[in-house]
C-alpha cells in the first residue's frame, strides 16, 4: 500500500487546505510509492527539498503563499485527478561552497540561485571565472547572481537576467547594479561549469553569499558548480508544468 506524505506549513491557510486535502484522498492509491504533497509557498518548498536532498520522493507541491511559481493551484474538486495525471519534472540544485574571511568553509544547495550581494555601503567588488576562462576580471556591483533555469524567473529576472529554458543546461551569471563596467550584461555558461568568484577587496568591500534563503557573510571566495548527483522529483498539474510557467514568463518579457 503506498503511503502519501503530507508535509504543511503552519499558517491558517495551509491549515484548512490540509483539512480538505485528508478528506479528499483517504482512499486514494498513488501509483508511485514515495508521493509527498507539500502545502505551503515556494520558499517552504524549498527548504522542504532540502530537508529531504537524498530521498526518492515525488513532490507535489500546493501553495499556501503568494506567487508559488514552485507549486501548484489547490482544486478541492480535482486533486484527485491532478494527482493522477501529474507531470514530472526533475531538477538538479547549486552547490556553494564559501570560504570566509576566517577561512573557514560553508556549504549549500540552491535551487534557484546563489547570490553574491554587497555587506555594506560600499560597491562589492569581485572576479568572476569559471573554469580558467575569466567571465569578468573586474566586477564593481551591488553583486551577482548565479541562477538555475528554475530559479532564472525569481529574482535573477528582476536583476536582468535571462529566462533559461528548464532543458536549457545553462546557468545564468546576472549583475545586480553593475557600477563598473557599468553595461555589462552578464554570461550564459554551461551547468557544467565551475563558477568561482573572488572578493578583491574582502576588508574594505565585505560580501555575503547567500544560497536561496542560507547565508555566509564576509565570503572571500565562492565556488558554484551544480550538483548532478541531487535530482528532486517535483510534479506538476497536466496544464501547469513548470516548463509552460517558464515559457509565460518568457512572453510576458517579451511583449512587455
Amino acid at each position: 500500500m503506498n503511503k502519501i506524505q503530507i508535509i504543511f506549513d503552519k499558517n491558517k491557510k495551509s491549515l484548512k487546505i490540509k483539512k480538505q486535502l485528508i478528506n479528499k484522498i483517504k482512499s486514494y492509491q498513488p501509483k508511485i510509492s514515495s508521493l509527498a504533497i507539500v502545502i505551503g509557498g515556494d520558499g517552504f518548498m524549498l527548504s522542504t527539498l532540502k530537508k529531504n536532498k537524498n530521498s526518492k520522493k515525488h513532490f507535489y507541491g500546493i501553495n499556501s503563499g503568494n506567487y508559488g511559481f514552485l507549486m501548484n493551484k489547490f482544486s478541492s474538486k480535482n486533486i484527485i485527478k491532478n494527482l493522477s495525471r501529474a507531470n514530472l519534472i526533475s531538477i538538479s540544485p547549486l552547490e556553494m561552497t564559501v570560504r570566509n574571511r576566517n577561512n573557514q568553509i560553508k556549504k549549500s544547495l540552491a535551487i534557484n540561485e546563489v547570490s553574491i550581494l554587497r555587506q555594506s555601503r560600499q560597491a562589492a567588488s569581485l572576479s568572476i571565472k569559471h573554469g580558467s576562462k575569466k567571465i569578468i576580471k573586474h566586477l564593481v556591483s551591488d553583486g551577482v547572481l548565479v541562477s538555475t533555469p528554475a530559479g532564472s524567473t525569481a529574482y535573477n529576472l528582476s536583476v536582468h537576467g535571462p529566462i533559461l529554458g528548464l532543458n536549457s543546461n545553462k546557468l545564468s551569471v546576472a549583475p545586480i547594479s553593475p557600477f563598473r563596467p557599468r553595461r555589462w550584461k552578464g554570461k550564459i555558461v554551461s551547468d557544467r561549469s565551475k563558477i568561482v568568484i573572488q572578493n578583491l577587496n574582502p576588508l574594505k568591500r565585505p560580501i555575503s553569499a547567500v544560497a536561496d534563503n542560507y547565508e555566509v557573510r564576509n565570503a572571500k571566495s565562492i565556488t558554484v558548480k551544480t550538483n548532478k548527483k541531487i535530482r528532486f522529483n517535483l510534479l506538476y498539474d497536466r496544464n501547469k508544468s513548470l516548463q509552460k510557467k517558464i515559457k509565460v514568463e518568457q512572453l510576458r518579457r517579451e511583449t512587455s
